[in-house]
């Protein structure tokens, strides 16, 4: 069941979504080489904690989980697609790291994600980041009344496909408000004109993920939440919470 937001919630969910904002800033200022993944973790709950704002990812334990999660962010680096979990990894020149993070402030979520390099770039890297980046922009640029689920879904898969890059099957986006997931899921694949109408006071979380080696197969990882790229090809990660509105979609993650 879709729970629709009065202007009123969705202003009280921009302030969880800039508390998310503000604490992938931290972890993404914090990451140099030689840093390492829970020293990240450290500075995005650091913002949670002087925002007085809970996690939604830290002891989450959905049913395929074998272990609470324990962590305030997922930190996913090279060939790592999503829900990696911050551990003694130090960072290395060249590494592609994506972030995502949540935060919970009266009662209601926020959730984004987004990925960078560290020290020097390679180039491939720089587009893959772009791509997911670029997708992330049409899936908003879609969201809007009068639209569907599935124009969210072919947007966002038509800016990765074209770029000749896989998207992880069964890994998309999702509704968001009291909890971290809602109705609807948002698939980064899809057909135009199907699925669910978008009406106002809709919000969700839009997610591409991104495949650098064109295939779309993943594997678990023996900790029982890392999804890795079957090829060991690196992976992109970008997310925001949006609001859909009569006026056009509306942001609620960004700074």
């Amino acid at each position: 069941m879709v729970e629709l937001k009065t202007d009123t919630s969705i202003d009280a969910m921009r302030e969880a979504g800039r508390i998310v904002a503000q604490a992938l800033t931290a972890a993404r200022e914090a990451a140099a080489v030689g840093v390492s993944l829970r020293d990240l973790d450290r500075a995005a709950r650091t913002v949670l904690d002087e925002a007085a704002a809970g996690s939604p990812f830290l002891n989450y334990r959905p049913s395929w989980a074998p272990v609470p999660f324990p962590a305030v962010i997922c930190t996913s680096v090279n060939d790592a697609i999503v829900h990696g979990i911050p551990d003694g990894y130090r960072l290395r020149d060249g590494d592609l790291v994506s972030v995502d993070c949540g935060a919970i402030r009266d009662g209601w979520v926020g959730d984004a994600a987004v990925s960078f390099t560290v020290g020097r770039a390679r180039a491939e890297d720089v587009r893959l980041i772009r791509t997911a980046e670029d997708a992330l922009d049409a899936g908003i640029a879609a969201a809007v009344v009068g639209n569907r689920i599935g124009d969210i879904a072919h947007a966002i898969g038509r800016v990765c496909r074209s770029a000749g890059y896989g998207i992880p099957d069964g890994f998309g986006g999702h509704g968001i408000g009291r909890t971290m997931h809602e109705d609807p899921g948002v698939p980064n694949e899809g057909r135009p004109g199907r699925g669910m109408p978008l009406r106002h006071g809709m919000v969700i979380a839009i997610e591409p993920m991104v495949i650098g080696g064109g295939t779309d197969d993943h594997y678990t990882a023996n900790d029982g939440w890392t999804i890795r790229t079957s090829d060991g090809s690196r992976a992109s990660h970008a997310e925001h919470t949006v609001a859909i509105t009569d006026s056009g979609p509306r942001i609620l993650t960004a700074l």
